[in-house]
């Protein structure tokens, strides 16, 4: 699947296909057209083109969807129902207007002055050195000057009301969604893993022929031409040795997700299944039995969150939060959290879910003890 923009006419946009054909085949691709889509209309709207825009006009446009810049922004853009974008989605605007803008510049020939301002450097962090193969001769490196300051990391990141999985288990209505508050919450799954799982994909069974997990297992693989669009986030690499699907994502299965994926494949998968390979199926409407999507998981969450009358929108990141958060107050060890949650560091668990917790007995204890109160 391809991902271009189009004139109202039906017209291509030459500019926005020569930038998005650098980024065939990936998800970026998809990304960065919804990002830049946005743009241009705002661009039309302000009489602007790539050869008269400044830099001070790309600042003006990112405050006028969200961030935080010290000027007039001019009329304004995204008004409800529309909503400012969020951190995460700055730092894609902001990437993709450099990216973009530079393309332009450069294979045009046009507009310098903005070339030179989007060129610019900066010193290199320690993790940057860290990161790099020979980081201890770094001198400089390339900054956006359009991406929003980041701000510190959230501490508290929103888990689950307690008592959660058994009101969701009590209200469910299918074996299927009985499973996916199952494996939600007996693994760190993202949304988009769980949509995008094929049959080949689970290995639910001790020693299997993969070698990469003892135990029973999934693999997260990332495919691109899923049916119903849903993609693992993470990209490492896969691959099917003898039949076998090897690597990818490798997430643990406990003796819960087992059983409730024998309960839903020998009722409702063995009914209406048509043959796509695909875990997740739909089990209502016209198009029962094809690829259950992610957006109606988060649907059957959030119904079956109010069902059950549990506090807040009941969403899938809650879920992985809330599986990191119990592993580390089981293990004490950010390296185990990091390897059981399939986390980027250990370093990132411990500052988002390494606080004590509040209300447990050692604190109460330590704070009775600084205020003199102890008996």
């Amino acid at each position: 699947m391809s991902y271009t923009i189009l004139w109202p006419d039906g017209s291509v946009d030459g500019e926005a296909d020569s930038f998005l054909r650098g980024y065939e085949g990936s998800g970026t691709q998809k990304t960065y057209a919804y990002s830049l889509v946005d743009h241009l209309r705002w661009r039309v709207r302000e009489g602007l083109t790539t050869v008269a825009v400044k830099l001070l006009d790309l600042h003006r446009y990112m405050g006028a969807v969200g961030a935080k810049v010290p000027m007039p922004w001019g009329q304004p853009w995204r008004v409800p129902p529309k909503r400012p974008y969020g951190a995460s989605a700055l730092q894609v605007a902001a990437a993709c207007l450099k990216a973009f803008y530079l393309h332009q510049c450069a294979s045009r020939g046009v507009n310098d002055e903005l070339r030179v301002a989007l060129m610019v450097q900066r010193l290199p962090t320690q993790a940057d050195r860290d990161r790099a193969l020979l980081g201890h001769v770094m001198t400089s490196m390339p900054a956006n000057p359009l991406a929003p300051k980041r701000g510190t990391r959230p501490r508290h990141p929103k888990m689950l009301p307690d008592g959660a999985r058994v009101a969701l288990l009590d209200v469910v209505n299918t074996a299927r969604d009985e499973m996916v508050v199952t494996w939600l919450s007996d693994t760190s799954l993202r949304i988009g893993g769980l949509t995008g799982l094929h049959l080949t994909d689970l290995h639910l069974r001790e020693n299997a022929d993969c070698g990469d997990c003892r135990g029973p297992h999934l693999h997260v693989c990332h495919r691109w031409g899923n049916p119903n669009r849903a993609a693992a986030k993470i990209k490492p690499e896969w691959a099917v040795v003898d039949g076998s699907v090897t690597k990818g994502e490798i997430y643990r299965a406990s003796p819960a997700m087992v059983s409730s994926y024998f309960k839903y494949m020998t009722t409702e998968y063995a009914n209406y299944a048509s043959g796509h390979g695909m875990l997740l199926i739909q089990l209502a409407g016209a198009r029962r039995g094809e690829p259950w999507s992610a957006d109606g998981a988060r649907g059957m969450l959030r119904r079956a969150g109010r069902r059950a009358e549990l506090a807040g929108r009941i969403t899938p990141k809650a879920f992985r939060h809330q599986f990191t958060n119990d592993i580390l107050d089981v293990s004490k060890d950010p390296a185990v959290a990091k390897a059981a949650g399939n986390w980027a560091s250990a370093q990132m668990v411990d500052e988002v879910y390494g606080h004590p917790d509040l209300h447990s007995p050692e604190f109460q204890s330590a704070l009775m003890a600084v205020w003199g109160e102890e008996g």
